[in-house]
């Protein structure tokens, strides 16, 4: 997110430049580098099949493609804070629909605190002046952000965060380069200049090859609701970034935001450690309560949900159970998770193995 809201100042260089053959070349490059980083890191990249691609499409159309489109035509009707506001209220909606795709339920100190970075994030990009289609504009900038991760959570599990940003970043180059054919021609490239083709390159290295990776690696590792709130660096970062390149000192309402942002942030973190911790241990109390089992996490290969198996505890509760049950029956479940499909059952026979006659 720091070079997510760095970016801010270095766009500005390509408004006067053919905007969407840039972006063309910018994916492209982010494709290459990646591609590239994997092979040297030897990282196996899956191929998607069926309807991953589908997910994958839609992440590049709606979260890469209208997303900028929607910033161009958007900044023709609306300040640049209009737009910025319509991003920074994303970690709301993060913190109530992320848990429902992962199969877990939202988390009321996560709603609260993605509340809070959005407020900071606000008070930070300030308001701003619009007219109807700005608003508007807005709105697509605010589904097409959340789309960005909301759409990766079905496929991050099976295909992970490399291929994600593999498969996203080079079906947006086609698409962008379709677009830019269309509406700037086939010599737009030529036109772009030397400050142009620098910003190219740090957009592709920086804002997508390296940004992509770690974002779904943490959407896969946090949860979307705790990633969510660290859209609410990209502002703080984007402030920062514009003094460093000679703008002027924040103003005291950005310092408020700035440290809006910070509390909301702890709220998050913290609150998500405590509570998960707390509700671990009541579930692990209530499932194993009387019964003398324990229980074990495992994560499904293909849903990248977990799943949790009851076993026979050690000691003497434990082997009383084994010993009592009768030949033949099960020593071990396995329940799905919410959101992980139909139930499987991992039946382990008391003999150890099955007799055939």
């Amino acid at each position: 997110m720091i070079c997510v809201g760095g970016s801010v100042a270095v766009s500005g260089v390509l408004a006067h430049a053919p905007v969407f053959t840039a972006e063309a070349l910018r994916y492209t490059a982010a494709c290459l580098i990646l591609l590239v980083l994997a092979r040297l890191t030897g990282r196996r990249l899956v191929m998607p099949r069926g309807t991953e691609w589908l997910w994958l499409t839609g992440i590049a159309a709606t979260g890469l493609v209208l997303f900028n489109v929607a910033l161009v035509a958007g900044s023709r009707h609306a300040e640049p804070a209009v737009l910025g506001v319509a991003v920074a209220c994303v970690p709301a909606l993060l913190a109530v629909i992320g848990p429902l795709l992962e199969g877990s339920r939202p988390r009321a100190v996560l709603v609260a605190a993605a509340l809070v970075v959005t407020c900071g994030a606000a008070l930070v990009q300030g308001l701003g002046r619009t007219d109807g289609l700005g608003v508007a504009w807005a709105a697509v900038v605010f589904g097409c952000e959340a789309a960005f991760t909301l759409l990766a959570i079905p496929v991050l599990g099976r295909l992970g965060p490399w291929v994600v940003s593999v498969h996203t970043t080079w079906i947006a180059a086609v698409i962008f380069a379709a677009i830019g054919l269309v509406h700037e021609g086939p010599g737009a490239a030529a036109r772009l200049d030397t400050e142009d083709w620098l910003a190219v390159g740090y957009l592709a290295v920086a804002v997508t090859a390296v940004a992509f990776v770690m974002w779904y690696s943490s959407v896969g590792r946090l949860g979307a609701s705790r990633a969510g709130l660290l859209t609410g660096v990209a502002p703080v970062a984007a402030a920062a970034a514009g003094v460093l390149l000679g703008g002027p000192a924040p103003r005291p309402l950005v310092w408020a935001g700035l440290a809006v942002v910070a509390a909301g942030l702890a709220l998050g973190l913290r609150g998500t450690k405590a509570e998960t911790k707390a509700e671990t241990k009541a579930e692990t109390k209530a499932e194993t309560k009387g019964t003398g089992t324990h229980r074990r996490q495992a994560t499904h290969p293909l849903t990248g949900f977990s799943s949790t198996t009851f076993q026979p505890a050690p000691g003497p509760c434990g082997q009383l159970m084994a010993a009592g049950r009768p030949a033949g029956q099960a020593t071990s479940t396995t329940v799905a998770s919410a959101g992980g499909g139909a139930p499987r059952e991992a039946l382990k026979n008391s003999s150890g193995a099955h007799q055939t006659s």
